[in-house]
């Protein structure tokens, strides 16, 4: 048999026992309410580094019905435009779930931007580093018109960061299996230049100053290496 189709049976398979094992399995306790309390607003300074809230800015634009399903998502959001002395900008969204089960699942943002509009790039993974170790993140390029918006975005599903749903489904069994309903934390960085390599760059030198200005427990948390 080819190996490509047996590759792709056993995957199947996997994704089926996964799916089966998750409904027998029912956790019952919160991870969230083991941990301490995570209020976006208070947790990302509003300054740090060279970067400072632009509180004249937005840091995307939602239409309301995606902006509705966003909220039936996630607990708390956060979206922030920063700017440093070069007037060079960086637009943060943070979403987070208290409840990680399959009626509450990450909104990806390739998704999100597709929905309203945007031409998006396939995504490409990549290690990012990080003051704590790597980030499995995620990239693309959503463009509309003369809008050309790089983005960087990882997913943190309880304590382990995860690059797609795959590996989300894998995490969300492994804290099922232990009695748990994890939470998830989706970190998204992005800014406006063509030029998507120099825009990677910026958003790295940003992630980094900013799990820099976080306690020791944010910065484990939002990086994905608590555990």
């Amino acid at each position: 048999m080819n190996k490509s189709i047996v590759t792709g049976v056993v995957l199947c398979g996997l994704m089926v026992l996964t799916s089966w094992t998750a409904q027998a399995v029912k956790p019952t306790t919160r991870l969230s309410d083991l941990h301490q309390k995570i209020v976006l607003a208070d947790v990302i300074p509003t300054s740090f580094g060279g970067w400072t809230e632009d509180v004249n800015q937005v840091s995307a634009v939602i239409n309301p019905q995606v902006d509705a399903e966003i909220k039936k998502i996630y607990a708390q959001t956060l979206s922030r435009t920063y700017v440093n002395k070069e007037g060079e900008r960086i637009m943060l969204s943070i979403a987070y779930g208290t409840d990680q089960r399959d009626n509450l699942a990450v909104h990806y943002p390739e998704g999100c931007y597709g929905a309203q509009g945007f031409n998006v790039s396939p995504v490409h993974y990549e290690s990012m580093s990080s003051r704590t170790g790597e980030i499995p993140a995620t990239r693309l390029v959503a463009s509309l018109n003369n809008r050309v918006e790089p983005i960087t975005y990882w997913i943190v599903v309880g304590e382990k960061a995860v690059r797609n749903s795959w590996e989300l489904k894998k995490a969300r069994l492994s804290y099922a299996l232990d009695g748990l309903i994890p939470d998830a934390t989706l970190i998204r960085v992005s800014s406006i230049n063509a030029d998507s390599a120099v825009a990677y760059r910026l958003q790295q030198g940003f992630v980094d100053e900013m799990l820099a200005a976080v306690s020791p427990t944010m910065r484990a948390h939002f990086s994905g290496h608590a555990h």
